[in-house]
């Protein structure tokens, strides 16, 4: 599932200790997918690496709420402002643990 990840960024995230990794990935209406996604990341990495994504497909998602650019900013935009506007919507409320544990580590950063 995460081959990709493990044979490009894993090196990298070793050489770089303050580099972080959002992972996209389609959920397909199944929670345990975070938890198979999760399992296949190095154990010293969990606290560097966020695995996001739309419930179900990211059509759907842009069919609920537009351009696929406006929903990223829109995220961005609750980031920022810790809010849950856009993240409170049915097919992405499921991201809210991860969402926790990225905002902790990378808005002092960011915003």
């Amino acid at each position: 599932m995460l081959d990709l990840f493990n044979s490009e960024h894993v090196a990298g995230m070793k050489q770089y200790p303050n580099r972080f990794v959002v992972l996209l990935i389609d959920f397909d209406g199944q929670l345990d997918r975070l938890h198979r996604a999760k399992a296949a990341i190095p154990d010293y990495l969990n606290d560097r690496v966020f695995i996001l994504g739309a419930w179900n497909e990211p059509e759907s998602l842009k069919q609920a709420l537009g351009k696929y650019e406006s929903i990223g900013l829109a995220m961005a935009k609750d980031c920022r402002e810790d809010t849950n506007v856009t993240w409170r919507h049915e097919l992405l409320q499921h991201n809210s643990s991860e969402l926790d544990r990225l905002r902790k580590s990378v808005r002092p950063i960011l915003f």
